[in-house]
């Protein structure tokens, strides 16, 4: 059984160290074929670094490599100078460390084929390097992380324009250098705007929402279950389940991203360290920069409805730079909203947000309790929240619900239905259940939608009105009417803005 190749992102040692490689070598065929320059945005740990060192390895010439991919018999691999940046590990505390840190990537790059060069100026010796590589033959430029010291101080607006000016100077040089160069890869996490560090790189690909190329990082379904056939087995025996459960609840988990509201892939990062760890847990979401995110709800007071009320269109993620742009907008880029589909307006498309998968929706929602409603500690709270469904108590889980509210500080509680909407959805949603908030029907929205295995329970809550009347909309707009077949509970709730809690409820269980 082949290893995972958790944290390896060197095509050649996943090949050599007898890792899983799932074959993309179709669309990189595709891409170097063309010979244009390359963009493509995706999120963290996506597998952005390892398409980067393939490009590398194609354009070494290292053909065995690739014995058993699809570009093996297709492509000439004869052996280029490779420029190779990555501003992963660059220091940017101030404009002089950025500089410093891109001259030191292409000194280090020069040392590599015994060039010296002459400039001590960060953009000057790329330009000096370009053309002392193409003396002999055109030169390869891949970079990868292209703006992580903007994405590093996003919330100082000032700072992180002036270090997108010092980018925008030093990516120049390979439109000034077009001639001698064979082709450009450039990835990040943003895409960028009209305006932004690749103003000048005006024949730059983007492929980022490219439908073409969706599907070309993360894995697919088929991709899964073929190259991960031996893995599914192991562990389907080793938790006790059948191979058809494991494979439900891996797509409940970690699948739901799309790039272009149509095709879909799981998380890489998220599948290898199931199988090694074998348990259904968060592990995408937590290796990421919770605090960061946390300053960034806190400040904008971002609720679950602010994030995926409107739809998007393709346009809406190049107008403004990062810092300035829409909460969905950020969030999407950054893997923590995606694409559920496609609204068509006569011959425009538009994009339908929402989370990609429980996964995401279960850590996301606990920090929006821990930054919006100052709710900490909650660990014991989703432990009982999922008992309490386990085993179809509802009004137990009320009853938790009601304990969580309680423990939310005054000054944070707001007078507004919406609110404990999104409240009572973010609780629900940290256990990490199949848990959906205005899920629309053919006349109208429900509150709060939550399926566990063949049940369903809707939640209807309202402020300072009753139980009765909450329950009442349920049945006068049949929110009910979809699930039809399943055991459907109906549950009224009413809150009482002076006691800043639920006040009372009524549950009510659906003859099929």
């Amino acid at each position: 059984m082949k290893k995972l190749p958790i944290g390896v992102q060197d095509y050649k040692k996943i090949i050599e160290g007898n890792y899983v490689y799932v074959d993309k070598t179709k669309y990189i065929y595709n891409l170097i074929s063309s010979e244009v320059p390359i963009f493509l945005s995706r999120p963290r740990r996506f597998g952005k670094s390892l398409t980067v060192s393939t490009l590398y390895y194609i354009f070494k010439g290292e053909k065995e490599l690739f014995k058993d991919t699809y570009i093996y018999d297709k492509w000439e691999f004869k052996e280029y100078p490779i420029i190779k940046i990555s501003l992963l590990d660059v220091i940017s505390e101030t404009a002089d460390d950025l500089k410093e840190g891109l001259l030191r990537i292409i000194k280090k790059e020069a040392k590599k084929y015994n060039i010296e060069l002459e400039s001590n100026h960060y953009k000057y010796s790329f330009d000096e390097l370009i053309m002392a590589l193409s003396e002999k033959e055109k030169v390869v430029i891949l970079v990868d992380e292209y703006e992580k010291p903007i994405l590093d101080n996003i919330n100082n607006k000032e700072k992180a324009e002036r270090y997108r000016e010092i980018l925008r100077d030093f990516y120049v040089t390979i439109k000034s250098n077009d001639e001698y160069i064979k082709f450009v890869f450039i990835t990040g996490i943003t895409k960028f705007t009209k305006t932004g560090v690749f103003s000048a790189l005006n024949n730059l690909n983007d492929i980022s929402l490219n439908k073409k190329y969706s599907q070309m990082l993360g894995y697919t379904q088929e991709e899964l279950e073929h190259y991960f056939k031996e893995h599914i087995k192991e562990t389907s025996e080793e938790m006790g389940i059948s191979e058809e459960e494991l494979l439900k609840g891996l797509k409940e988990y970690y699948n739901g991203f799309s790039f272009d509201g149509e095709h879909y892939v799981y998380n890489p990062f998220s599948i290898l360290k199931f199988f090694e760890e074998k348990k259904f847990q968060n592990y995408w979401f937590e290796s990421g920069s919770p605090s960061f995110l946390y300053e960034y709800i806190k400040n904008r007071k971002i609720t679950y409805e602010d994030l995926v009320k409107e739809t998007v269109s393709a346009m809406d993620f190049s107008t403004r730079e990062i810092e300035d742009a829409n909460a969905n907008i950020f969030f999407t880029q950054a893997g923590y909203l995606t694409f559920k589909g496609i609204k068509k307006l006569g011959l425009k498309e538009k994009y339908i947000l929402d989370y990609p998968n429980i996964e995401v929706k279960s850590s996301f929602s606990r920090l929006i309790l821990e930054a919006n409603y100052g709710l900490k500690g909650l660990d014991e709270a989703e432990n009982i929240i999922y008992e309490k469904i386990y085993d179809n108590d509802i009004e137990g889980l009320i009853e938790e619900i009601k304990k969580v509210i309680s423990s939310i500080p005054y000054n944070l509680h707001e007078k507004e239905e919406r609110y404990y909407h999104s409240l009572i959805f973010a609780i629900l949603a940290i256990a990490g259940l199949n848990v959906r908030a205005e899920e629309m029907t053919n006349i109208g929205r429900s509150d709060v939608v939550l399926e566990f295995n063949e049940r369903v329970y809707i939640f209807e809550a309202k402020l300072d009105k009753s139980a009765e009347e909450a329950l009442a909309q349920i049945k006068e707009k049949k929110y009910y009417e979809k699930y039809k077949g399943r055991e459907i509970y109906l549950i009224g709730i009413n809150i009482n803005s002076k006691k800043r809690n639920i006040e009372d409820y009524i549950i009510e269980k659906m003859e099929k």
